[in-house]
């Protein structure tokens, strides 16, 4: 899917407009037939089509390649608000840096990485609530803090682990490499997520390649039935040409014999006419008398 056209701060020429989504371009890719599309909406339509969406010329995944260099030019000088903007960020920046920003965020949305523990939070909170749920986790009931309670003599560990120290409690009981270990499992857990969600992507990917393949090769399939039946047909009209060919060279043969044979007849009679004295080129004898005057 694109980006939402609402999030950019000037007006974005529709050249830059997926034809499927209508957002703003993520990801692009362009047809041969120049229109463009987000990598996302185009492999989910060629899954069940073999054309473009806008003029229904045929299209394969494998003709699909990146948009024009002064296309993506201006997509990168785009300017656009983070995508958590309703939840309080203020930052704009450009399409080239908007994705490593948005997946560091401070106000991006978040689960606790404790297994038993659903709670959601931004991205800024996390640290406070992992180290308050690994409190409540690791002591007893007694021990949780209360939601509205505020603790004035909290400080920051002095040894340097950054852990946030709530009470003196917390201050006798703290361990600084205990402390880094659970930031440390955090910081796994995100990137466990990070894996998983590219993980998932690529599954998906593949599984698109995978079925555009199939309907590609049942698609040249069907071709190459069609050109069978073509060459087929092609054939048998050859062969009767070659039929027809042989009859008329059989008739032009017949042909011949017959004025051959009406040659041989006419030199017959001709000479037979010259034996009996007969004038070739009339019917008068040619022992004609001649009359004395």
């Amino acid at each position: 899917m694109g980006l939402d056209i609402d999030r950019f701060l000037c007006e974005v020429n529709e050249g830059l407009l997926c034809c499927i989504c209508k957002d703003v371009l993520e990801e692009p890719l362009q047809a041969p037939c120049e229109h463009a599309f987000c990598r996302q909406c185009i492999q989910g339509w060629l899954i069940n089509e073999c054309t473009c969406p806008e003029d229904r010329q045929t299209l394969f995944l494998s003709d699909l390649r990146p948009l024009f260099r002064y296309m993506r030019n201006d997509l990168a000088r785009l300017r656009l608000r983070c995508q958590y903007f309703d939840l309080g960020c203020q930052l704009v920046c450009t399409m080239d840096s908007l994705r490593s920003h948005e997946s560091t965020c401070d106000h991006a949305t978040v689960t606790c990485p404790h297994a038993d523990c659903a709670l959601t939070m931004t991205r800024r909170e996390l640290e406070e609530h992992v180290l308050l749920c690994h409190v409540r986790r690791s002591g007893g009931p007694q021990d949780r803090p209360s939601a509205n309670a505020s603790s004035p003599s909290s400080e920051e560990c002095p040894m340097g682990c950054g852990s946030l120290l709530l009470s003196s409690r917390d201050k006798e009981s703290h361990n600084c490499i205990a402390e880094l270990r659970t930031t440390i499992e955090v910081l796994r857990a995100e990137l466990m997520c990070q894996v998983d969600d590219q993980r998932r992507e690529m599954s998906a990917r593949l599984d698109s390649q995978r079925a555009h393949m199939v309907q590609r090769e049942a698609a040249l399939k069907n071709q190459i039935e069609a050109l069978k039946t073509e060459m087929g047909q092609l054939s048998e009209q050859l062969k009767r040409l070659m039929e027809l060919e042989a009859g008329r060279g059989r008739e032009l043969d017949r042909l011949t014999a017959e004025r051959a044979e009406l040659k041989a007849i006419l030199n017959q009679i001709q000479q037979r006419q010259a034996e009996d004295g007969v004038c070739p080129n009339c019917s008068c004898s040619g022992k004609s008398r001649v009359t004395n005057v």
